[in-house]
């Protein structure tokens, strides 16, 4: 298969996984430029893969005529840039999460978008992991019955991860944007739209590093227009847990699906059923499996599962989750189309 998508990737911390791409002889996407700040991987990278175009600066990379879609993965903060940057050229774009870090700049992708006539799509890898996709294929095939109750958690301890991205504790990053939009997505791709959110929030003061006045736990409870209630833990200043990092339970009146464990109750004495999964590749496969389906979306031209407009629901609701914080009060989520 011709390799005649050109692909231009914008960080290389997890946007490295994109490069896996080239050597699936499936996928007409390849990998041609390379831009990271860090000179000795950007360096690195492109000689283990064979891709000679790298640079440090990212308009020099949107702007070459054989790159047809751009894969952003700098900081959180520098997104909208990049985005707006790559639209305006005409590239088509994945962004991984999160899309953008406030409503107004949500907003603006939206119509960045439109205007452009381009495709676009989130990077929420949880979407394509592979126990999550089997919830939502038994819940969307009925097996649950009727949804009760949902949670989803992202419970992670961030001090090895700002070791090694320092900028998260330099920018600050906002975990709720950057962090809380994973199980946000999760949630939203079962029940839709968020109507409004109520959510405590604490300063861990685990690491010197990050702001000691900036929150990063979080207890989120949602409503979605649909009627279902959920809750997210979204808590990142914390020793590592012994559990999964990300985790989802729905419980419908006809069974229950906790992360890997499913119960049926039309199954007499409701046995504990597990999934196991042959393959689960880690965010590398979860990455390949977001590119794949944008590739169909481009050659059949439909719109991506997590497109911009999914990618700005996200956004506003974690928005309103700041409000919430701000004025102790449960706050609706803005309208973003």
């Amino acid at each position: 298969m011709a390799k005649d998508i050109g692909v231009g990737v914008i960080g290389l911390g997890m946007g490295a996984n994109m490069l896996l791409v080239n050597g699936d002889a499936t996928s007409q996407m390849e990998v041609r430029a390379l831009c990271d700040s860090d000179t000795a991987r950007l360096q690195r990278l492109g000689e283990q893969h064979g891709v000679s175009h790298i640079t440090d600066d990212y308009r020099e990379l949107i702007a070459r005529p054989d790159i047809d879609m751009v894969g952003i993965y700098s900081p959180d903060h520098l997104h909208f840039e990049h985005i707006e940057a790559a639209a305006t050229a005409g590239k088509h774009i994945i962004c991984t999460k999160p899309m953008v870090v406030s409503l107004e700049q949500a907003r603006r992708v939206v119509q960045l978008v439109r205007d452009n006539d381009i495709k676009f799509l989130v990077g929420q890898t949880s979407r394509f992991v592979p126990r999550f996709m089997a919830a939502h294929k038994l819940y969307k095939d009925g097996d649950l019955g009727r949804p009760l109750f949902a949670e989803a958690h992202y419970v992670h301890d961030m001090r090895p991860v700002m070791d090694r991205t320092p900028w998260r504790h330099e920018a600050p990053q906002d975990w709720l944007y950057g962090g809380a939009c994973h199980p946000i997505d999760l949630l939203s791709w079962f029940f839709g739209d968020v109507d409004e959110v109520f959510v405590y929030a604490s300063c861990s003061h685990m690491d010197d590093r990050y702001p000691a006045d900036k929150h990063d736990n979080f207890l989120i409870n949602l409503r979605f227009r649909s009627g279902v209630i959920a809750r997210i833990f979204a808590v990142y200043g914390l020793v590592e847990p012994p559990l999964p990092m990300q985790g989802l339970g729905i419980y419908g009146d006809k069974g229950s699906f906790v992360n890997d464990q499913l119960v049926l109750d039309k199954i007499e004495w409701q046995p504990e059923m597990k999934l196991e999964f042959r393959r689960e590749a880690g965010h590398g496969g979860e990455v390949l499996r977001y590119m794949r389906h944008f590739e169909e979306c481009l050659h059949s031209d439909t719109r991506p599962l997590i497109d911009e407009v999914t990618g700005a629901k996200v956004i506003a609701t974690a928005s309103a989750c700041w409000d919430s914080i701000r004025t102790g009060l449960p706050a609706k989520v803005a309208d973003v189309t």
